[in-house]
């Protein structure tokens, strides 16, 4: 049948979501239909919302975050498939075809991801081009952080009704990282499929949670200790190289957002998982004062 459910959790982006809700309506597949849950807006979320009448299901909730929202939204939907849509990013039209498309490759996949482009909320200019990204078998990628993994940003993926009811859905004590845990969960027990095309426009502005290093931390040190507690021996061998990587990756984000204190501390960290890393911190300032400043934190929901 591949009906798509389309999911778009939203909080106070009243300003943005009917560029989201129009990319979802202009599809060359159309979705079986569009779910937009209001977790509490006090802006003008639902009018805009509902100027779009009966082609988009409003459901409004109380305040419970980005993840109780995107769960209720799946829980109200019959779609085979669903698709996430942050209510500040937008579809390019032929992103729900291509990825369903890739489904029928291998009964296996659970999930597609797809490529996208990063752009300033305020000037529309592109940041950056994310076009890289695993596919089949990539579960170990999430932890290592090593090479291009799952595009993580929720509003890249599909997934099989099956996959999300398996793997629980999305953790409602995390804030930033929610992403990150769900596809691993997802990629545990299924292939992951890939589109190498920019098929979402990321919005970055000032509001995006992805720019809370504390909260990423705290989300992402959540994802590692659930990734880790009684997991299988092969798993566990990568957890020393997992921590040392994440708390270098911390570094780096710590360090762009001035709090150095929290960058030393995390560079301590990293090297004690692995020792080899010393001299990549020696050179550490000189390097990254020559790249642009903190990339996109995994998994945000913005």
């Amino acid at each position: 049948m591949n009906s798509v459910s389309v999911v778009i959790p939203t909080y106070n982006y009243g300003r943005f979501i009917a560029d989201a809700i129009g990319g979802a309506l202009g599809q060359t597949l159309e979705p079986f239909e569009i779910i937009v849950v209001d977790d509490g807006s006090t802006d003008d979320t639902e009018k805009v919302v509902r100027g779009f009448g009966d082609r988009v299901r409003y459901i409004r909730q109380e305040n419970a975050g980005v993840c109780a929202s995107r769960n209720r939204g799946v829980a109200e939907s019959k779609g085979e498939y669903v698709a996430f849509l942050d209510a500040d990013d937008i579809w390019l039209p032929e992103k729900l075809e291509k990825q369903i498309a890739k489904f029928a490759e291998d009964r296996d996949i659970g999930l597609v991801h797809c490529g996208m482009r990063e752009f300033d909320g305020e000037t529309g200019d592109t940041i950056q081009l994310h076009l890289d990204g695993g596919e089949g078998s990539v579960a170990n990628d999430p932890l290592l952080w090593e090479k291009p993994g799952v595009n993580v940003s929720g509003t890249v993926i599909v997934v099989t009704r099956e996959a999300f009811e398996k793997s629980g859905g999305f953790d409602t004590e995390m804030k930033v990282g929610e992403d990150w845990d769900f596809c691993y969960r997802v990629a545990r027990e299924y292939k992951v499929g890939f589109v190498q095309e920019s098929l979402v426009d990321y919005r970055s502005h000032s509001a995006s949670a992805h720019r809370n290093v504390a909260e990423m931390e705290r989300g992402m040190t959540r994802f590692y200790k659930k990734a880790f507690d009684g997991a299988d021996a092969e798993t566990l061998r990568l957890k020393s190289r997992a921590y040392c990587n994440f708390h270098r990756v911390l570094s780096g984000s710590y360090f762009h957002s001035g709090n150095y204190p929290q960058s030393v501390k995390n560079a301590v960290k990293s090297i004690w998982n692995r020792p080899a890393n010393l001299g990549y911190f020696l050179k550490f300032p000189l390097r990254r004062l020559s790249k642009n400043p903190v990339a996109m934190a995994p998994g945000s929901d913005k």
